[in-house]
């Protein structure tokens, strides 16, 4: 014979987890209601319908059932009904909704959409992918920041002195330099400023 399935919420399994350690001694009631979250008194109930009902008895007792708070089947029925004639042909959840509303049958947007959709009458339509826009690297400018460099470690190899953390900041000139500060692009480079600490 197959042991039968419970499915149980976090919750539900944490309190179960915990209610076996107070059942086993591990465990003091007021100590489990602290963990829980709960008061003691409702510890104590949790813990009789473990003992009646067994681990089944940490579900929660409205799982499965239809809401209390849920609309008749009558009024969907007559919602639907309505919107099959030819005169809300091609409305969309929410102006169907409101012409519903107008002849004295009030539903909300999203529970009629619900609903549509359901009954083959809507199809939400997908949302279209944005472009992804592809990086590119920007053009040089006057007065823009090169190179920023603080680090004690030969990262420009033997170009630099080595051994002394040193700040440089080189910055792009456009204005005329000779050929010996030119970059690649043909933009002059010079250095900023250089302080040794």
């Amino acid at each position: 014979m197959e042991p039968e399935r419970i499915e149980l919420s976090t919750k539900e399994r944490d309190r179960l987890k915990v209610l076996h350690q107070v059942e086993q001694g591990h465990l003091q009631q007021v100590e489990a209601a602290r963990r829980l979250r709960l008061s003691d008194r409702q510890v104590r109930r949790l813990q009789r319908r473990l003992r009646a009902q067994g681990d089944g008895g940490m579900v929660h007792g409205l799982r499965g059932r239809r809401s209390n708070r849920q609309i008749p089947e009558g009024c969907r029925q007559r919602a639907l009904r309505q919107l099959r004639q030819a005169r809300y042909a091609g409305f969309g959840p929410t102006m169907a909704a409101e012409h519903l509303a107008r002849s004295g049958l009030v539903v909300s947007r999203e529970t009629l959409r619900q609903w549509m959709s359901a009954a083959g009458r809507w199809q939400s339509r997908r949302r279209k992918l944005r472009q992804v826009h592809v990086w590119r690297p920007r053009r040089a400018a006057f007065g823009e920041l090169v190179l920023m460099d603080s680090s004690p470690y030969r990262w420009l190899e033997d170009r630099g002195p080595a051994g002394e953390p040193t700040v440089r900041y080189r910055v792009r000139n456009e204005g005329p330099c000779d050929l010996q500060h030119r970059s690649r692009a043909g933009a002059c480079v010079i250095a900023l400023d250089q302080i040794t600490f």
